[in-house]
């Protein structure tokens, strides 16, 4: 059982989860995560990923004892703040795979066969002068994915039925059935699609930078699920102006929601609004394990998808 108002829910959260928050405790609500937090003695926080909390806000509750964030990704959390002071974190992993392999999908093909620009043509009436441009078949391709975790195993058992060839890099060789690679440029100058679905990290800040790109080439496509961190953007909108890669697929940037604007004049990118879980049913997900892991910080037993904050 969670004690009314021990929560403090932090920053704006979609009508769908807000739902189910309501219906399962009351919380106290903080729009901004840098204005000042109301009075009360908090011992848990509510957040999503794309909301930084900033360690400043921590600081002025030290009643704190617990941060639950909805998504995969917690890199929005000040950990070694969190660390430091005992303060335990949960994230929601798993839960979202389908939604996210399921974009990752969709903007493979939305990509390769520029399924965007062919609506556009048809919706214009271009059809009825010249016919559509010749695109790309993904049967017979190799596929990298950068990061093996549980996404990019899933995305790779996906990608299994379309006659392709599946590589991969990270940290360390998984038990899959696929062509491991020891970093990413081999696998960039090896594949002809490039699967970025990977953590944020300081290991792989900016790890896709102008020799990746070159080696991945004039005929390969990027797709980033990821976050923009990894992706080095100048570079890669330098190669996307000079064709030195295919087309990029991006649904996550390094200033959301205002990305580079260069990108919006290129007609070899496909751009969506970092949605790989925005479908309802997995919000729903996310926000019920994310208040599962709170209850079960408050009947002080283990957190069911604890992060295990580790720093160099």
């Amino acid at each position: 059982m969670i004690p009314v108002n021990s929560v403090l829910q932090v920053g704006l959260f979609p009508e769908v989860m807000q739902k189910q928050i309501d219906q399962r405790l009351k919380t106290i609500h903080l729009l901004d995560p840098q204005a000042q937090p109301p009075s009360g003695e908090f011992t848990g926080i509510l957040i999503r990923s794309n909301t930084q909390l900033p360690q400043g806000l921590l600081e002025q509750i030290p009643s704190i004892r617990m941060v639950a964030t909805c998504g995969v990704g917690y890199d929005n959390l000040p950990l070694a703040y969190l660390k430091a002071h005992g303060i335990k974190a949960s994230n929601t992993p798993g839960v979202l795979n389908d939604a996210v392999c399921e974009l990752a999908i969709g903007m493979l093909f939305g990509l390769l066969r520029r399924i965007p620009q062919a609506q556009e043509f048809v919706k214009s009436s271009a059809w009825s002068k010249a016919p559509f441009v010749t695109t790309t078949t993904l049967a017979g391709k190799c596929v990298g994915i950068a990061g093996m975790g549980r996404i990019g195993q899933d995305l790779a058992a996906r990608l299994e039925s379309f006659k392709v060839q599946i590589a991969y890099t990270g940290p360390t060789r998984k038990n899959v059935p696929y062509e491991y690679y020891p970093n990413i440029q081999a696998l960039a100058k090896a594949c002809d699609v490039l699967f970025l679905a990977c953590p944020a990290s300081p290991e792989t800040e900016k790890m896709v930078g102008a020799e990746v790109l070159e080696a991945l080439g004039p005929m390969g496509y990027l797709i980033n699920i990821a976050r923009g961190s990894v992706v080095d953007e100048g570079a890669l909108l330098v190669a996307l102006q000079q064709k030195k890669i295919a087309g990029a697929a991006l649904d996550v940037f390094e200033d959301e929601p205002n990305p580079n604007s260069g990108f919006l004049s290129l007609d070899n990118v496909l751009l969506t609004p970092h949605i790989g879980s925005a479908t309802a049913e997995t919000r729903e997900l996310m926000t019920n394990l994310a208040i599962s892991n709170l209850e079960a910080f408050y009947n002080q037993q283990p957190l069911l998808t604890e992060v295990k904050i580790k720093l160099e």
